[in-house]
C-alpha cells in the first residue's frame, strides 16, 4: 500500500502536470476578455476637492458633485503649532438661518482628550468650549454653530486662538493660532457661493 506522503507527491505531480497543461488554455481564452481600461476625465472625479481661490490665509475649497448637482464649497485653513507642525483644520460655511449664520468644523488628532472640548477664543476674548461630535480615522471632530454677532467678531478680529488638550499631556494644552487675515473676504465668497448655489449656480472650478 502506497504511503501517505507517495499518495502526497503522486498527488502534486498530478496537479502539476494538469496546470502545465491547463494554463496555456486558460490564457489563450482569457487574452481577448482582458481590459486596458480607459483614462478618467480628471475633470468628472466625483469627490475631488480643488481651490477654488485664495483669501488672505484661507481657501476657498470646493468638492467636485455628480453630473447636475451644486458643488458645495467653504473656507479652510490648515492650523500650526509654534514648531510649524501640521495639527488640526477648520472649514467654515455660510449657513444663513434664523439662528445659526455659519457652521465650522473643527478637526484635531486622535490622540486628543474629548472630555476636555475645544476651547475657541477670537482675540484673547469672547472664549467658547465646544464638545467633539465624533472620530473617524482621520482624526476627531468639532461641528460649531455661530451667529451672526460671532462672525462680526471674528471680521473685525485679528487672529483666533483654538485650544485643545493631548491625551497624553492633559496638563499641557496645545494653542493653535487661527489667522483672521482674509476672512471677511472669504466668508464674502462663500455667502455668494451659497446663494448662487439656491439658484441652481455653481463655481467654476480652475483649470487643470
Amino acid at each position: 500500500m502506497p504511503s501517505i506522503a507517495r499518495k502526497t507527491a503522486t498527488f502534486a505531480t498530478a496537479v502539476l502536470i494538469a496546470c502545465g497543461v491547463a494554463l496555456p488554455v486558460l490564457a489563450q481564452d482569457a487574452a481577448p476578455s482582458l481590459s486596458a481600461g480607459t483614462p478618467i476625465d480628471p475633470e468628472s472625479n466625483i469627490g475631488r476637492p480643488y481651490t477654488l481661490e485664495t483669501q488672505g490665509d484661507w481657501e476657498i475649497r470646493c468638492v467636485k458633485a455628480p453630473e447636475g448637482s451644486i458643488d458645495p464649497c467653504s473656507m479652510y485653513q490648515l492650523l500650526k503649532d509654534d514648531e510649524g507642525n501640521e495639527v488640526a483644520e477648520v472649514t467654515m460655511f455660510h449657513v444663513g438661518s434664523d439662528t445659526v449664520e455659519a457652521a465650522a468644523t473643527f478637526t484635531t488628532p486622535l490622540e486628543t482628550l474629548l472630555s476636555a472640548q475645544l476651547a475657541f477664543f477670537v482675540d484673547g476674548e469672547n472664549g467658547r468650549r465646544y464638545p467633539y461630535s465624533f472620530c473617524t480615522k482621520v482624526g476627531c471632530f468639532v461641528r460649531a454653530g455661530m451667529s451672526a454677532a460671532e462672525i462680526e467678531q471674528l471680521k473685525k478680529g485679528v487672529e483666533g486662538l483654538v485650544g485643545i488638550v493631548p491625551v497624553g499631556r492633559p496638563d499641557e494644552p496645545v494653542k493653535l493660532k487661527l489667522s483672521l487675515k482674509g476672512f471677511t473676504a472669504a466668508y464674502t465668497k462663500v455667502t455668494e457661493l451659497n446663494v448662487a448655489a439656491k439658484d441652481g449656480k455653481g463655481p467654476e472650478a480652475p483649470a487643470e
